[in-house]
């Protein structure tokens, strides 16, 4: 081969490749370091973002209320969050869309945890049955916390304020007030709550999926990117899917008995949340939520979600989920309000 065609191959080659580089859209995506938002470290470890033409940058945040005003904001373009009534607030205002799920508390998939103090047991708060009359150890009211609560009241036939709720901000807050019995209880991730167990530090009382199984977080981006990048959207939603198709199949196992099973196929997901979440393996399995593989949503369950917290007074009047929920991305969200 002449020097003049290699030269010409290898200009067509780089033209390829710049080209290639030049189209890739940039996106940038707001979350939690949770087990829960796996799906989104899949997808940018094993190379979805980019076979997508997509450029991803991932953004952490210390609480859900951030990730959603970052979008809304256009400062990200897609979230994965707990829902709140913040959240509920700006989407009702117009400013986002949600397009699919995050997880959900699905029974048999220990994900979020009751505690009680050790002076709380010991004084008989042996179950979350018993925590109307006791203290709760929240982040803030609306939240999601404050939702599990509130969806655990209704269960009893209670109002929520039966529960006294304490907005603490943090989860290292709420982790601190339940270990020294300044609260007689709180709702945590398994992977917190499984450690504090084990440690004694506090009594693991129930799991939320037994009482109350919802829909705890979604897949969002803002009404803007709907309507002028939808192309960008529908990409970002088909990595998002292989991500959580790659957890599904490793990480929602049960055996015969319906017990959770890690096996060895597993490890290279969970080094992948380790990653991000700097939790250990053990604890990682102690609270892997489930994840819906195709990313559906529990579209009902939101609905329910907004009418509690209108009836807390924390959402407005005028929300409405059928305005902000788009089913259009993804194929089989289930629970459609008739």
């Amino acid at each position: 081969m002449s020097f003049r065609r290699i030269a010409s191959l290898a200009a067509c080659l780089f033209l390829l490749f710049f080209g290639a580089a030049q189209a890739a859209e940039k996106v940038k995506i707001a979350a939690l370091t949770l087990v829960s938002s796996a799906p989104l470290f899949i997808a940018q470890e094993r190379g979805y973002y980019a076979a997508e033409g997509l450029e991803a940058e991932l953004v952490f945040f210390r609480a859900a209320q951030p990730v959603a005003v970052a979008v809304a904001s256009g400062d990200a373009d897609f979230g994965v969050t707990a829902f709140t009534a913040g959240f509920f607030n700006l989407a009702g205002q117009g400013a986002l869309k949600v397009i699919g799920a995050q997880s959900r508390e699905e029974p048999g998939f220990d994900f979020s945890a009751y505690l009680a103090s050790n002076a709380a047991w010991a004084a008989g708060l042996t179950a979350p049955e018993k925590l109307p009359g006791r203290s709760l150890a929240i982040t803030q009211h609306g939240s999601s916390f404050h939702i599990m609560a509130g969806l655990l009241a209704r269960r009893l036939g209670v109002a929520t304020s039966a529960i006294r709720l304490v907005p603490l901000e943090t989860l290292p807050n709420m982790q601190a007030a339940l270990k020294t019995g300044q609260v007689d209880a709180a709702i945590l991730p398994g992977h917190i709550a499984s450690e504090l167990d084990r440690a004694g530090e506090a009594k693991l009382i129930g799991w939320v999926h037994e009482r109350t199984p919802y829909a705890l977080g979604g897949l969002f981006t803002s009404t803007r990117n709907v309507e002028r990048r939808r192309a960008v959207v529908e990409a970002f939603v088909r990595a998002y899917q292989k991500g959580a198709g790659d957890y599904h199949a490793v990480m929602n196992k049960r055996d015969a008995q319906g017990r959770r099973l890690f096996e060895s196929d597993a490890e290279p997901v969970i080094a992948i949340i380790a990653k991000y979440t700097q939790a250990t393996p053990e604890s990682i399995k102690a609270g892997a939520p489930y994840i819906d593989p195709m990313g559906r949503l529990d579209v009902g369950n939101v609905y329910e979600q907004v009418a509690l917290l209108k009836e807390e007074k924390l959402v407005d009047p005028a929300v409405d989920p059928g305005r902000f929920v788009d089913t259009s991305f993804i194929a089989g969200h289930f629970n459609l309000p008739r």
